[in-house]
């Protein structure tokens, strides 16, 4: 155990000190922020009472339906491209081969390199959820604080599988990478990350069913804004538990696989 926490600092350690040395860009990060919260506060406004029926279940307040949707989807993209992006740099640099011919195990190579991306995303969610609350004034005082944490981690667990996916396609194709683009698209625009799928036609509500961004969503929403139990949230919470079962070992599986074929071509080195 104290092995594993060792690396894991040091992978953290490492992407830390790789994204500060530029500074400007780390920083501007934090300011898009503001500048996004700040787009969707006066589109609200224009918005105003358009539409509040579709947003009735989670409170009719377009603003905050739509701000927890962007700080979730922090955590989802960084479950889906944090591990490629950490294979595409090793295969740049030249690190990727030194890293897999060590002892250090897959799973513990796919958890260390994602592990600072998805420490970065907290600050920026906690960022969102402060700025709404004390200057945007959105109401999370009867927030399930459980229940929305036991969404995040069946999201982040669910949607890591997406993210190992698009690595093993990194760990082959090298440049080609279909996964993180195609399902970062359609989760979008099928999930409700902008508005509720209800506002949907009926053939595409249910595809949106098969997805599972709409249970991580609609889970975060009804536990911040509108205080739901954990019986109420447990749809929402089994068919996550569903994905990340059936998810997390075919993708696990699948990387396995690409690294013996890449050690076997002897193309980890190749970019």
């Amino acid at each position: 155990m104290n092995k594993l926490i060792g690396k894991s600092l040091a992978f953290v350690w490492r992407d830390f000190i790789n994204q500060t040395s530029y500074k400007f860009s780390f920083f501007m990060q934090f300011f898009g922020i503001f500048i996004s919260i700040l787009t969707f506060f006066f589109l609200s406004r224009l918005i105003g009472d358009v539409g509040v029926s579709y947003l009735k279940p989670y409170g009719g307040n377009y603003f905050s339906f739509v701000l927890i949707g962007i700080a979730l989807f922090s955590y989802i993209g960084v479950s889906i491209e944090a591990l490629s992006t950490s294979i595409r740099e090793g295969q740049m640099l030249g690190t990727l081969e030194a890293l897999l011919v060590t002892q250090t195990e897959i799973p513990t190579i796919i958890l260390s390199s994602s592990l600072y991306s998805f420490i970065l995303a907290s600050f920026k969610v906690a960022m969102y959820l402060l700025l709404g609350v004390f200057i945007f004034g959105i109401d999370i005082s009867s927030a399930n604080l459980i229940g929305a944490l036991l969404v995040l981690f069946l999201t982040i667990v669910s949607f890591s599988s997406f993210g190992i996916l698009s690595a093993s396609f990194v760990m082959v194709l090298k440049k080609g990478d279909p996964i993180s683009w195609i399902f970062t698209s359609i989760f979008g625009i099928l999930g409700g990350l902008n508005y509720p799928i209800s506002v949907l036609p009926n053939w595409l509500q249910k595809l949106s069913y098969l997805l599972p961004i709409t249970y991580s969503l609609e889970g975060m929403r009804l536990a911040l804004l509108k205080g739901c139990s954990l019986r109420a949230l447990m749809p929402n919470i089994v068919a996550l538990i569903i994905f990340s079962f059936i998810m997390l070992p075919l993708s696990l599986f699948v990387f396995g696989y690409a690294v013996r074929r890449a050690k076997i071509d002897g193309t980890l080195t190749q970019y």
